[in-house]
């Protein structure tokens, strides 16, 4: 599989593209920082600098043509408002119309859970990031895409362990990022399992597993032997 990964040198992105190149797929790594640059290299992706902000629909839309599936794992991590709309919301609208126009159907968003943090104290700018990741949801459930939105709970930077617990409402938890990256590769890789929205926390159940039952539960059928 050709995967076009926006958002590859980020803490899910860049994990993510150590699981497909390791399995033999061919990642482009899109990033705008032009530092990051050796950070998507290592990670087996090709670096290609582009930024949602700047770019133009057609100008990701020719980037993406001739790959077979989007990942779009980018955020603007805290960095304002401003970007949090600009990058979690517009860039995802602009990210999916120009895998749309490139002709790349199957789409997978890393959103967030929508209980994330609620234990804290109030905060305008995370409230802001809820709904601008809620509204990006909503925009990509209506496109004509193979879309597939996952929601982790509160992210860690601890090892996996290769077991969570996945489903279209589970109560809301951590999970590494780890486990994030190697959801996303087996779901990734399961055609069927579309147009659903996941939400996801460590568990008990192997990845594989997991992603097999929800193929089950959203299709009625089994995982080919």
């Amino acid at each position: 599989m050709k995967v076009f990964l926006i958002g590859a040198a980020g803490g899910v992105g860049n994990r993510l593209a150590r699981q497909l190149t390791a399995r033999g797929d061919t990642v482009t790594g899109m990033f705008r920082n032009p530092a990051q640059a050796d950070t998507v290299r290592s990670s087996g992706a090709t670096p290609l600098t582009g930024d949602l902000i700047a770019d133009t629909v057609d100008d990701l839309a020719t980037r993406m043509s001739a790959h077979d599936a989007i990942v779009f794992s980018a955020g603007a991590h805290g960095t304002g408002r401003d970007l949090t709309t600009a990058i979690d919301g517009k860039g995802l609208e602009k990210a999916a119309d120009a895998a749309a126009r490139a002709g790349v159907s199957r789409f997978v968003l890393v959103s967030v859970f929508p209980d994330a943090l609620r234990g804290g104290e109030p905060n305008e700018g995370f409230e802001h990031y809820i709904k601008v990741k809620k509204t990006a949801d909503v925009y990509l459930a209506r496109t004509g895409l193979d879309w597939l939105i996952i929601r982790p709970g509160t992210l860690l930077d601890e090892p996996g362990t290769g077991r969570v617990t996945a489903g279209p409402a589970i109560e809301y938890g951590k999970v590494p990022r780890d486990d994030v990256a190697a959801f996303i590769d087996a779901a990734l890789h399961e055609p069927a399992l579309s147009r659903v929205i996941v939400e996801l926390t460590t568990g008990d159940t192997p990845v594989t597993d997991a992603v097999a039952h929800l193929l089950h539960h959203a299709t009625g059928q089994d995982r080919p032997a």
